[in-house]
């Protein structure tokens, strides 16, 4: 059987589509999966050993330089139609992958229900839309979706993301480091400087190289300031995100932010501590077996807001997230890595 699947973006959804692939190849040997995806995250898709193809569709670049970028998107559909499949599932819900699922070649295409799907009419072109409503993990509903699509039960095995960071973990580092993931869209997403230097510093003790990446001028203001006078601590060049993943996969643990390589972290099954405040990880937090998330108190907790109403000009850090000691969060990854208990 041939099945295409529709996940196009973003780095995290498209993690979170890890696992339901590991269910889906453990419940139906042989199945042929090819994902068509934005072309910025085919890196991540090619991760998962159950994919037989990646169709990479150029669709930032053609919000950006059409022109520049038409004879590839015109390539890329011809990939598309090359193939017909028995089941085309769109997991995303988007107007934007419907339409990639409609002008796929195949049968029956399958999707979330109009009350559930981000955007609900774009239910209207699947011929099977499947209510799994936002009340779980959405790593669980695309669980949920590929049984039912698919006609398998739903596993009841841990989730399993099903990657192997062994053969993708970089090799040249000199010493063990961590990586702090602090980049993210949301303002209030961030942790303060002063905690990312506070657990710099603490690492660095340990005997550890503090790496972190940065991607466009505010990051980079932000990682100079974390490593002022930190020896430990060392900005990474700007690279693409194939150069990046091995990075990742080859650190003793990762403390992050909720954005997308935190979740890819946690995923390849390293050590990660993840920083939450105004989203709900409960909805699309970390996926792994060691992963500890640390959870804003306040009461306006999850405000699913990217400003702040308690105070609109904290600058970095907002209130719930400012709370989040950086002790306790070295002690948490600590706990997550036996090979850093004893250390500091």
């Amino acid at each position: 059987m041939r099945v295409l699947l529709v996940k196009l973006s973003s780095l995290g959804d498209v993690v979170h589509s890890f696992p339901a692939l590991t269910d889906a190849a453990s419940a139906m040997p042989g199945l042929e999966i090819d994902w068509v995806v934005d072309e910025a995250f085919a890196p991540l898709a090619r991760l998962h050993p159950a994919v037989n193809r990646v169709i990479q569709l150029p669709i930032r670049r053609m919000k950006k330089t059409p022109r520049a970028a038409f004879g590839d998107l015109r390539l890329a559909m011809h990939q598309l139609r090359a193939t017909r499949y028995d089941l085309i599932i769109d997991a995303q819900g988007l107007w934007k992958s419907a339409i990639v699922g409609r002008l796929a070649r195949g049968g029956r295409r399958h999707g979330f229900s109009r009350d559930t799907a981000r955007e609900g009419t774009a239910a209207l072109t699947y011929d099977v839309g499947h209510a799994l409503p936002e009340v779980e993990h959405m790593a669980t509903r695309i669980r949920r979706l590929f049984a039912a699509v698919l006609g398998y039960p739903m596993p009841q095995t841990p989730v399993d993301p099903g990657l192997d960071r062994g053969g993708v973990a970089a090799r040249s580092a000199s010493r063990p480091y961590i990586v702090l993931i602090h980049g993210t869209t949301w303002p209030t997403k961030t942790w303060t400087v002063e905690g990312w230097r506070s657990l710099a510093i603490q690492a660095g003790e340990a005997g550890l190289d503090v790496l972190l990446f940065a991607h466009g001028d505010k990051e980079r203001a932000r990682v100079d300031a974390i490593a002022d006078g930190i020896p430990a601590a060392r900005r990474l060049p700007p690279g693409r995100l194939e150069a990046v993943i091995p990075v990742i996969a080859g650190a003793e643990g990762v403390v992050t932010v909720d954005t997308g390589l935190g979740h890819l972290a946690a995923a390849f099954d390293l050590p990660t501590v993840g920083l939450y405040g105004p989203t709900n990880p409960g909805l699309t937090g970390l996926v792994g077996a060691r992963a500890h998330e640390f959870i804003g108190r306040l009461p306006c907790v999850p405000c699913e807001k990217s400003s702040c109403a308690i105070r609109p000009d904290f600058g970095e850090g907002p209130p719930c997230l400012a709370d989040h000691a950086p002790e306790a969060v070295w002690r948490a990854l600590q706990k997550l890595n036996p090979n850093l208990v004893g250390r500091l």
